[in-house]
């Protein structure tokens, strides 16, 4: 059985807008001593929004950590007090101009558990309509509509690099192959 490390201290090194960087020392309960870089990171949303026909929207935008364009699921940080349900419909209307009537919660999952704090939490969005959010001032954003089947295989065949994204999308299937959808 795995048991618990203990914490023997907290040093941080940086705090940014978004992201702290700490060490953790810490001992396990055979007694050795280890190091550990930690990001400090806020919890997110992503949301998996799939329209009347069986589309699901996605965003293609640039990505300066990667230094590329990714194809992804609308996703944002939850604001200090904010509920995940409530950051999942505002960034819905932020990155895609639609809102959902119907907003349900798939589960959550660590981003980067070895390394980063964030927990996501996913949602699928159904009966969507437009109504649109202003974007974040430093994102450019391309809406994509694909067949939901289309993205999950995109997923499984490794042509999406998002981690969220394929998480999301596979998190939604099951729920989405039950759905029925206007032709």
């Amino acid at each position: 059985m795995v048991e618990p490390a203990r914490t023997l201290e907290r040093t941080y090194h940086f705090q940014g807008k978004r992201v702290t960087l700490r060490t953790d020392r810490f001992a396990y309960p055979d007694g050795s001593v280890h190091v550990r870089e930690i990001v400090e990171h806020p919890n997110s949303v992503c949301v998996v929004p799939v329209d009347d026909h069986g589309n699901v929207l996605l965003v293609r935008q640039w990505r300066t950590p990667v230094d590329g364009v990714l194809l992804e699921i609308p996703a944002g940080v939850i604001e200090h007090g904010e509920e995940p349900i409530v950051c999942a419909q505002r960034e819905l209307r932020e990155e895609t101009g639609f809102s959902a009537a119907r907003l349900v919660p798939l589960g959550d999952f660590y981003a980067a558990p070895g390394t980063v704090t964030e927990r996501l939490f996913a949602f699928l969005a159904t009966g969507l309509r437009h109504d649109p959010l202003n974007a974040d001032d430093d994102e450019r954003i391309d809406l994509v509509r694909l067949p939901f089947k289309q993205a999950l295989a995109m997923a499984r065949r490794g042509e999406l690099h998002d981690g969220k994204s394929i998480a999301g999308i596979a998190m939604a299937a099951p729920r989405v192959a039950r759905m029925r959808f206007a032709h």
